[in-house]
């Protein structure tokens, strides 16, 4: 079937142009391997990649992809196979890195922003991997993100809802101490506490726990977590995050890298975000 016009989520000329070096690179190491052996690949990296947005942007089930993509099975072999490489990963720290520089930040970061979300689940999501946030009175998974200062993912950690602020904030720090080795800073909210403040000090990095003030009356933007707070907001464009709805916790981060791509090369080319409410 050709398609007449694009759909909103599609990638610009200007977007794929961030995106298609790491993908291009990705498939020929992949051939190169052997691991592509047969006939060349039929399908175009660009529409892969246009599938995958779309999905992520409406909330669509992969079986539920329009006729025009290509098939659904062939569309998420393509995902799984980004994320088990690590590419989705690979392009959030390369956009990240030039949206550092454009702001005229050092293109690694040295503090960086924890906390997490509690998420309902859709039915397809084993009961094994469910949990209860006894805070939030919510059952289902937990994100536990680790943000730098303008917001931008450094890692994610998606749990069972009733795995502690305490245990995701240890593994987070662990993550961007390996992968940006640079951070010696990071803020937090007061669910994290002893543990996570002395595990960050093994890792050279000052844990501080922001407090809310206790004087303040309603609604008050409190410093240093609002970035965190933003992004969560951020990822709620997507209507595949509203709802926890991969069946393994490893694709819910993979869906969350997917939404910072899209965020993030809009960012950097001046495209803006269209809300799903407003579509």
């Amino acid at each position: 079937m050709t398609r007449q016009r694009p759909y909103p989520s599609d990638l610009s000329d200007a977007r794929w142009e961030l995106i298609e070096p790491a993908l291009t690179a990705w498939r020929a190491e992949r051939r190169g391997n052997g691991l592509d052996i047969g006939r060349p690949p039929q399908h175009d990296l660009r529409r892969i990649m246009d599938a995958v947005l779309y999905v992520d942007r409406t909330g669509i089930p992969w079986r539920y992809l329009p006729h025009d993509f290509a098939p659904w099975e062939t569309v998420y072999g393509y995902f799984a196979a980004w994320q088990k490489d690590g590419i989705l990963d690979q392009l959030n720290g390369i956009l990240r890195q030039l949206v550092r520089q454009d702001e005229g930040r050092n293109v690694e970061p040295s503090a960086c922003v924890l906390d997490a979300q509690s998420v309902k689940t859709s039915a397809n999501v084993p009961a094994a991997g469910q949990g209860i946030d006894a805070g939030k009175k919510i059952a289902g998974r937990k994100r536990h993100l680790g943000v730098d200062t303008l917001g931008l993912l450094l890692a994610v950690w998606v749990t069972a809802a009733s795995v502690s602020d305490n245990v995701g904030g240890i593994h987070l720090l662990s993550r961007i101490a390996t992968s940006n080795p640079q951070v010696r800073k990071a803020w937090t909210d007061t669910g994290y506490r002893t543990k996570v403040i002395d595990h960050g000090a093994r890792l050279g990095i000052d844990v501080e726990a922001v407090r809310r003030d206790p004087a303040a009356k309603g609604f008050k933007v409190i410093p240093r977590r609002w970035v965190v707070e933003r992004t969560f907001g951020w990822l709620m464009h997507h209507r595949r995050l509203a709802r926890d709805y991969e069946t393994h916790p490893h694709r819910s981060e993979a869906m969350i890298r997917v939404a910072m791509i899209d965020l993030i090369s809009r960012r950097l080319t001046r495209e803006s975000t269209l809300n799903w409410r407003d579509t």
